[in-house]
């Protein structure tokens, strides 16, 4: 699969048929449960056994991302979230005091996109949201965002220039992530948690048809956001690699 902005799936030289492919994997969270049983070295172990080779991480709260990016600065990528905790998911975009909280941590530390966020259309306008939006502009940082199409158009609107990483695809139909595609070409669509990409029959053409249309366009991801979801990271990685073969070779 060819690069783009983001990087997302290489070959690496020489590799052999016993190397599988390596994945840039831009989903991932260390979440505060999931520091209580994985330490920083299971989780460095665990990515090298699927042979994930470079990730984009997020966590909640965001001293799962910095103990990560210390412990192996060449792995991991930081993006920062708007979640101080668990549960902000549906009330960050009403509580002013995220933006304290991204200012305070982009004055510290280093970033590469802020989100993995959760908006839909109906929250893209509210002061918050755009206040954050304007971070990113300000900063040069990727969107990296979970929503529906609805938001998506939204946040072009407020920046139509932003880079923006569509977490799930949007759990989206194939033809609502072409139109998106096709509209926007800052885009990317991360295809985590999409199962129905791959079922018993093999690769969905839908999405096999997207693919061949904007090859460097998607990027993979495990979304751990579950311990139960680390514990599968080598499954998704296997099922990854698995719909890739059967791509063209120019794909």
């Amino acid at each position: 699969m060819k690069r783009s902005i983001l990087l997302v799936i290489a070959l690496l030289a020489g590799q052999t048929q016993a190397q599988p492919l390596t994945i840039f994997d831009t989903h991932l969270h260390y979440n505060s449960d999931a520091r209580q049983h994985l330490s920083t070295e299971e989780v460095i172990q665990t990515l090298k056994d699927a042979n994930i080779t470079r990730v984009l991480v997020s966590s909640t709260d965001d001293a799962g991302t910095q103990l990560l990016v210390e412990a192996a600065p060449t792995l991991f990528l930081p993006a920062l979230r708007p979640y101080r905790r668990a549960g902000e998911t549906k009330t960050w975009m009403y509580d002013p005091s995220v933006i304290d909280h991204l200012e305070s941590k982009l004055a510290q530390n280093n970033y590469l996109a802020l989100g993995e966020f959760h908006a839909f259309e109906e929250h893209i306008q509210l002061p918050v949201v755009q206040a954050m939006v304007d971070l990113a502009r300000q900063h040069n940082l990727v969107l990296h965002h979970h929503g529906d199409y609805g938001a998506v158009e939204a946040l072009y609107e407020s920046w139509p220039q932003a880079r923006l990483l569509w977490a799930h695809a949007g759990f989206e139909e194939p033809d609502t992530v072409r139109l998106a595609l096709q509209r926007y070409p800052n885009l990317w669509v991360d295809l985590s948690h999409r199962p129905d990409i791959s079922t018993w029959a093999g690769l969905a053409l839908n999405w096999s048809m997207l693919f061949e249309e904007f090859p460097e366009r998607f990027v993979l991801g495990s979304d751990t956001y579950t311990l139960e979801r680390w514990q599968k990271v080598g499954f998704y990685a296997l099922d990854a690699r698995d719909w890739l073969s059967v791509l063209p070779d120019e794909v």
